[in-house]
């Protein structure tokens, strides 16, 4: 009789660990009404925001792998390379990692020679369609008059 009482209380006790998950997934009780779905938001013409492209995804949609074509981040302002040679990884067959070369130019002037492309994978890049010009000094109305 003892054995019989003695599995009658140690069936009853359960570990307080083992509530924690029922008590977690449980929803609070309230007498208020519940909320109206997400679905109807007060903006549901809002779409969902684009994810920008890092270099070798930019030139993937150009011809020849973009090489002739001026790219720049989308924070730099009057700097810009022309693409010379891009590099695609073999283990990563998907079309976005990769290295590449290319001429710096700044202010529309290009630099001496091409040099590796830093910040390839980091998502903020642009193709320029019209590469920049450069910016010449014009000699004053003055000088040419003297």
């Amino acid at each position: 009789m003892a054995a019989a009482a003695r599995a009658a209380t140690t069936s009853l006790f359960v570990p307080w660990h083992r509530l924690l998950p029922l008590l977690r997934t449980t929803r609070p009780f309230s007498a208020a009404a519940s909320p109206p779905p997400s679905s109807s938001s007060p903006n549901p013409t809002k779409t969902k925001k684009r994810k920008k492209k890092n270099l070798i995804e930019v030139a993937n949609f150009l011809p020849n792998w973009g090489i002739g074509y001026h790219m720049a981040k989308t924070h730099w302002t009057n700097v810009s390379y022309q693409i010379t040679k891009i590099n695609l990884y073999k283990a990563m067959k998907d079309g976005r990692h990769g290295k590449a070369w290319g001429v710096a130019f700044k202010d529309g002037v290009p630099a001496d020679a091409p040099k590796k492309i830093s910040g390839v994978h980091k998502r903020c890049w642009r193709y320029l369609p019209r590469p920049p010009k450069a910016v010449e000094a014009q000699p004053k109305a003055e000088s040419q008059a003297a």
